[in-house]
């Protein structure tokens, strides 16, 4: 007989989580509040770890077949001067990979259709996780009810399913910084596939896209909850000094493309990622900053070993506890990383440190700055078949 489980969150984590349950033979239904899935969001960077567990999915050759490598660009002062140069070919030579960037709805669209037909259920807000009996657990989403051995927390880092289960936790936290990104509307002549620029408490990136097109983001550190009028014209307000070619891509934006949104984490680690027979997964287990690059690809981790773990323990309880074991350690590392690099980084605004760590770049070798990306990039996923 067939094990069934329910996914609480249609977000990368979740349909990654989904894949990976029906190709262990399991049946999931990924239950999504939105009514409509939109694929809001910009663009996407996943480095070797996270294609590595996109192909043990099924589905990599169709993430790089619609993604672009990033092989040339690095680290900018505002006045355009190089701190450090990235070299995809390096990183693709010592991990297979270079970092990829691809439209977040288009990563969403490539797992979606990897799903069967009917495993997604839409507007549905998913209530807390009852044990009706040995082994079985109920959700009740609106009118449906539904039955099953597993629940899966997918449901971001303001997860209800998280607070449900940790109530003492204290939950997500703003970082001190917001974001502000797009993609552009039409093609962008771009001498590089990647950037970051670091100023005085602020950031701005852009990662080239197959078509032409760019994602581009801009990180302010500033109060949650502020809001701009105009944020294009914020945007190009703040960095209207800043090299090229930030005002190219700002001129190729429809100002009602920009998205906005604070930067949260769960700053307090969770103490399991367990909890009876929900496993949390993704933000809703280790929302963290974007720093490194690494949240959809520590989701997509977590969804290759929870599903690996089903796979090969004798019971469900066997798999959570492995699962928790395996992951929660890492993806608090990387965590704690990210965290790491964004105070010495976009954020980091005092008037002598700014100098000093850009200093520290320039005399870092390139062979020691590679090893450091490398610590990340260097997962091996377990197999599923």
């Amino acid at each position: 007989m067939s094990r069934t489980a329910v996914v609480v969150g249609g977000g990368i984590g979740g349909l990654a989580a989904a894949i990976g349950l029906h190709r262990i033979g399991w049946d999931a239904t990924v239950v999504e509040r939105a009514p409509v899935l939109h694929d809001a969001g910009a663009g996407i960077s996943l480095a070797a770890n996270g294609l590595r567990a996109l192909d043990e999915l099924g589905v990599g050759p169709a993430v790089r077949d619609a993604a672009r490598g990033q092989y040339t660009g690095g680290t900018r002062t505002p006045r355009g001067g190089w701190l450090a140069r990235m070299d995809g070919s390096a990183l693709e030579a010592a991990v297979g990979a270079p970092i990829m960037g691809i439209p977040r709805a288009t990563l969403h669209r490539i797992l979606r259709d990897s799903l069967p037909a009917g495993t997604l259920l839409t507007g549905s807000e998913a209530g807390p996780v009852e044990r009706t009996g040995p082994g079985m657990v109920r959700v009740t989403c609106g009118r449906t009810t539904l039955d099953a051995d597993l629940v899966v927390a997918a449901d971001g880092i303001n997860s209800g399913l998280r607070a449900h289960l940790f109530p003492t936790h204290p939950g997500p936290v703003h970082s001190g910084s917001t974001v502000l990104r797009a993609l552009t509307e039409r093609a962008v002549d771009l001498r590089t596939d990647f950037e970051l620029t670091w100023g005085h408490g602020a950031e701005f990136g852009h990662i080239a896209l197959p078509d032409g097109r760019a994602e581009w983001h801009a990180v302010l550190t500033l109060p949650a909850r502020t809001r701009f009028t105009d944020p294009l014209a914020e945007v190009r307000r703040r960095f209207r000094d800043w090299h090229d070619p930030i005002p190219a891509l700002l001129d190729a934006t429809r100002p009602t493309a920009v998205l906005h949104h604070d930067v949260g984490e769960l700053r307090t680690p969770l103490p399991s990622y367990a909890a009876g027979r929900t496993a949390l997964l993704g933000d809703a287990a280790h929302a963290m900053t974007p720093h490194l690059g690494q949240g959809a690809c520590q989701a997509l981790e977590d969804a290759v070993t929870l599903a690996a773990a089903l796979a090969t323990e004798p019971t469900v309880e066997a798999a959570l506890a492995r699962y928790d074991s395996e992951r929660r350690p890492r993806s608090q590392a990387v965590a704690r990383a990210a965290r790491q690099a964004g105070r010495m980084g976009g954020q980091l605004s005092h008037p002598l440190a700014v100098p000093l760590r850009n200093t520290a770049m320039r005399l870092t070798p390139s062979r020691l700055a590679t090893r450091m990306i490398l610590r990340h990039h260097t997962w091996l996923p377990p197999r599923l078949n």
